[in-house]
């Protein structure tokens, strides 16, 4: 079974989906679709599977698309051939897939934040809108040290996954920004889960 992923290898989200398929055996099934996805010009190759034009997008044998990271994620986890179930069952699941939801919105709040400064011509950008971004990826920080600590030290599950990538993404986009100060379990936690070998497998290019 060959799986076919339009891939970009600076985009965290389907960072997300290659650690999945390392951790559940079906890296070496991947080929990797060459994309041009962009928040202002779209690649047509992936338009036509997917309206949104986004990375990831997984292409079953019938081209029958699926989106987005945690769809796709979700169904590598059903056709794992080795390595641990990345979403638990029973209520266990739902909070694991609750802390990835906080992983992705954080990654949205950091990609939002990049665009405002990197795409939108300078004379347009608005201060206000990008600090609000960061501001959602603080707080979640605090969370993450806090609140969801203990779920997140417990396996490497689709939630720990997400937030994985989004500290991954955070060091790659925002070098300058020290969030592992203030976040001493967090940056601990990040430096353990790093050197797996789906995460350095994975580590973003670009």
């Amino acid at each position: 079974m060959t799986i076919r992923l339009f891939f970009s290898p600076a985009s965290p989200y389907v960072r997300k989906v290659m650690v999945a398929a390392h951790e559940r055996g079906l890296a070496d099934r991947i080929e990797k679709l060459p994309a041009a996805a962009s928040p202002v010009k779209r690649d047509a190759a992936i338009l036509r599977h997917n309206a949104t034009g986004k990375v990831p997008c997984l292409l079953l044998a019938d081209d029958t698309p699926l989106f987005d990271s945690r769809v796709i994620s979700a169904w590598i986890d059903a056709q794992g051939v080795s390595g641990v179930a990345l979403y638990p069952e029973g209520d266990r699941r739902f909070a694991v897939l609750t802390l990835e939801a906080l992983g992705d919105a954080m990654l949205d709040a950091a990609l939002l934040h990049r665009y405002e400064n990197v795409l939108r011509p300078e004379d347009k950008r608005w201060d206000d809108w990008a600090r609000g971004q960061m501001e959602k990826i603080d707080s979640g920080l605090d969370d993450l040290e806090g609140r969801w600590f203990d779920l997140l030290a417990e396996g490497f599950h689709a939630g720990a996954i997400a937030v994985a990538c989004t500290l991954g993404y955070l060091d790659f986009r925002f070098a300058a920004k020290d969030w592992r100060s203030g976040h001493p379990r967090l940056a601990g936690w990040f430096a353990k889960v790093s050197d797996r070998p789906s995460m350095l497998a994975t580590v973003p290019v670009g």
